[in-house]
């Protein structure tokens, strides 16, 4: 069994100075490819260099709407250049956070709208991130039209009804540790009605531990046991789902079969 992580911060703090041993727990647990996400300049710039080190690793780099407000015209020059690198494979992660409102929404909207023009003149794949703000970043993606160019709506918390306007706009599903909570009756009912063609599976580490160790700090390596809810809830097997995902990423982020 193969699993892809396509979304991880292997590049936090809590990370980055023991990466080889997550990387060796990670394959241990069958996670053998992840995508490794940015979010600031710090962020980006660690993100890239795990790429270009590690072959198993892709990099994902974009401005989160937490960090919005820091958002310059030199970031999006940086940015730019960045997104053209062949370790990168998407725009993310971006969107909108109306939970923490650590930037103004206002320019949380502006920045998310100008990153999703960005990726479509970079004919690139967008990772999205959404918090208490489904009508705005749903009416920001319609808005831009990304079915050309498509995406992810990551850790995905909805309920069916969000799931399938997302997936009328061409985005992919991506399910965390979520999936893995008892009570988390949306999300299970989302993962039920997912089209296979479009899951992926995450671990968002250092968030969202899944069961059997949520409480505890979640790893690149626990994509496993994400894995293992998502197969439970479809009626189907862990392997099914690992290899479904791992050919969806694959697709999704434009990376050579290996």
């Amino acid at each position: 069994m193969r699993i892809f992580d396509s979304h991880t911060h292997l590049n936090s703090e809590e990370f980055i100075n023991e990466v080889p041993k997550y990387l060796a727990q990670a394959k241990a647990l069958d996670v053998v490819r992840m995508a490794i996400v940015g979010s600031n300049t710090q962020l980006n710039a660690a993100a890239i260099k795990l790429a270009t080190t590690y072959p198993e690793l892709v990099a994902i780099v974009g401005w989160h709407p937490e960090d919005a407000k820091d958002y310059t015209k030199a970031a999006e020059t940086q940015l730019i250049d960045q997104l053209q690198l062949p370790e990168v494979v998407a725009v993310g992660e971006i969107g909108l956070d109306y939970h923490w409102d650590t930037s103004p929404q206002a320019v949380q909207r502006t920045v998310f709208a100008r990153q999703v023009a960005i990726a479509k003149d970079l004919h690139l794949p967008i990772s999205v991130h959404n918090r208490d703000a489904f009508e705005d970043t749903y009416q920001i993606l319609k808005a831009a039209d990304v079915r050309d160019i498509g995406g992810v709506m990551h850790s995905f918390n909805g309920d069916p009804e969000w799931l399938k306007k997302f997936l009328d706009l061409g985005m992919h599903i991506s399910y965390s540790g979520v999936a893995s909570f008892k009570h988390a009756d949306d999300v299970h009912a989302s993962v039920q009605q997912t089209p296979s063609d479009r899951l992926l599976v995450e671990t968002d580490a250092p968030y969202l531990t899944p069961e059997p160790y949520r409480g505890k700090q979640n790893e690149p390596g626990y994509t496993h046991y994400v894995v293992n809810a998502v197969a439970k809830l479809r009626a189907t097997t862990p392997t099914e789902i690992a290899a479904q995902t791992y050919q969806n990423a694959e697709e999704l982020f434009k990376i050579e079969k290996d």
